[in-house]
């Protein structure tokens, strides 16, 4: 009993790994390529999937997402003659799972490869400048040559992009140099055209200013001179409306006389001729207001003994 016991137990683990090898279950977005005998036979896709036990084989895992992979760091010599280390990244995606695995023995390192003679090919062409300004045009330029060649191994190259151009330390301190008299010459021309627009806005301001002033002092020397004209006018036509006699007249020149003399600056002062028609006629005019319409002890104007008053 005790070898049919072995027996079963062989047989019952024997078809344990059959099943295990008969059902094969593939993980979403992957292919796994199947090999009877060496050779291929299909290609399983994602989900659960039969194979025939012990005859066919799993030869390769391959994952279908896009994949990002750097490369690290390549030296490049431009088109002038400097070393320059450029760092790349590639994004693909495998198309073809029996491609990948059967045109090419390392897709990985062929991309590598392809990508460090394009780029060398690319920079050669160029100089620093171009290089360190056109890196929309390598990436472009070095992703058409890579799908091209990619695509009889069943991959798509979707993107390259260069992370890092770094030229030698000596043209990076050439170029801070460079940028930093670039910056001061900036600053200085900036600087210059404020206070140059400064100054103008400030001549214009004071033009305006000025203008104005003028404008302002003429109105007023206009309006002051229309309202003494109107004062003047208004005088005339009250003095012509009461018909004012000599007498009134005189006794107002009279008046003005103080005015003349005043401040301590007068000294000398001359008395107009006007000045006896003046007083002529306010001494008739005293004299016939005086008690008796004789004029009293006031001389007549015609008396020749009569003795005008001392002006201090």
């Amino acid at each position: 009993m005790e070898p049919i016991i072995i027996v079963l137990i062989i047989l019952v683990v024997l078809v344990f790994i059959a099943l295990i090898k008969t059902i094969q279950v593939i993980p979403q977005a992957s292919a796994a390529i199947v090999e009877r005998f060496g050779r291929y036979t299909r290609t399983l896709n994602a989900g659960l999937n039969i194979v025939v036990p012990f005859i066919d084989s799993i030869r390769n895992r391959i994952d279908l997402r896009e994949q990002v992979v750097p490369f690290p760091p390549q030296p490049v010599i431009t088109q002038d003659n400097l070393v320059v280390n450029i760092d790349t990244v590639i994004y693909y995606q495998v198309t073809d799972a029996r491609a990948a695995t059967y045109e090419v023995a390392s897709y990985i390192q062929a991309i590598e490869q392809l990508t460090v003679t394009t780029l060398r090919n690319i920079i050669g062409g160029m100089d620093l400048e171009r290089t360190l300004t056109s890196r929309e045009e390598i990436n472009a330029a070095l992703r058409g040559v890579l799908d091209e060649a990619t695509g009889k191994w069943g991959i798509r190259v979707n993107r390259v992009e260069l992370k890092a151009i770094e030229p030698p330390t000596s043209i990076q301190d050439s170029m801070e140099k460079q940028m930093r008299a670039d910056r001061d010459k900036r600053a200085a021309i900036l600087q210059a055209e404020g206070v140059r627009q400064s100054e103008i806005l400030t001549a214009e301001g004071q033009k305006q200013s000025a203008i104005l002033r003028a404008e302002g002092e003429a109105k007023a020397a206009a309006l002051r001179a229309e309202g003494e004209a109107q004062a003047i006018r208004v005088v005339f036509e009250s003095i012509h409306a009461g018909d004012p006699d000599q007498k009134l007249l005189s006794y107002q020149y009279l008046q003005m006389l103080p005015k003349i003399a005043e401040g301590d600056a007068n000294k000398l002062w001359i008395v107009p001729s006007e000045i006896g028609d003046a007083l002529k006629g306010l001494g008739g005019a005293i004299g016939n207001f005086a008690p008796g319409g004789g004029g009293g002890s006031i001389p007549k104007p015609g008396n020749p003994n009569r003795q005008a008053p001392p002006i201090d």
